[in-house]
């Protein structure tokens, strides 16, 4: 297992994200073909919190599923690295048994971390895990694919 480290720079340098949807800050760990293990620090700043819900900040189960997704893209440039640059990007193609277990809050630290299940004709899987704290937040299944823009 690789132990590389990624910063927010050398994340932009592979997601076309930027805030405020740039959702992944920093990767901790990465396999190519296996798995990554990627970290979101959830301020009060971020601007949904100003309507999602005011006096009560969660953050929005969609964009936890999002931060988990920008996780995968990461895993898949890392895995085929021919498939990153400037002429392509990755985009979501589904998602299966999405599951929110608890509330992800300000000041929270997200650990994204995404397993590759499978890839064919273009088309990668990966489970999705999203946890605070060593409890788990949410699950998913996610599909990507890279285009040529």
């Amino acid at each position: 297992m690789s132990t590389e480290c990624m910063d927010v720079n050398a994340v932009m340098k592979l997601l076309a994200h930027r805030y405020p949807f740039l959702l992944v800050d920093r990767v901790l760990e990465v396999e190519a073909g296996k798995r990554l293990l990627a970290l979101k620090n959830v301020s009060y700043n971020e601007p949904y919190f100003q309507g999602h819900f005011p006096g009560q900040p969660i953050m929005p189960g969609v964009l936890i599923v999002e931060a988990l997704a920008q996780a995968t893209g990461l895993l898949a440039m890392k895995t085929d690295p021919e498939t990153a640059g400037d002429d392509s990007l990755y985009y979501f193609v589904g998602i299966d048994k999405a599951r929110f277990k608890c509330p992800v809050v300000p000041g929270d630290q997200l650990l994204l971390e995404v397993e590759l299940l499978k890839q064919r004709r273009g088309i990668w899987s990966f489970s999705g895990l999203a946890t605070v704290n060593g409890q788990t937040a949410a699950t998913a299944q996610i599909m990507c694919t890279s285009k040529k823009v």
